[in-house]
């Protein structure tokens, strides 16, 4: 990625509602992933997802000690160990 993409790609806002994670990149584009996705982030409390730290290319929860890369949200990529919860 050359420096200009980067910049393109950089998360300037996230939040979670009680399905997703969405993360407002700089190029205006919201990306949303369903927060099943994201173990630690989906059994954290709402004050831990609040808190977030900003990268270049990612989103840190440091007091869950989650990260999450831009790069991994655009290709669809769940974190390790993610399970589909099973509809009843």
């Amino acid at each position: 990625m050359t420096n200009g993409t980067i910049n393109q790609v950089q998360p300037t806002d996230a939040l979670c509602d009680a399905q997703f994670l969405h993360v407002e990149l700089a190029d205006g584009r919201i990306v949303s992933a369903p927060l099943w996705w994201y173990p630690q982030l989906l059994n954290a409390s709402t004050t831990e997802r609040n808190h977030i730290e900003f990268m270049p290319a990612g989103i840190l929860w440091p007091e869950i000690d989650e990260e999450i890369s831009v790069a991994s949200l655009l290709q669809g990529q769940p974190a390790a160990g993610a399970k589909k919860p099973q509809a009843n």
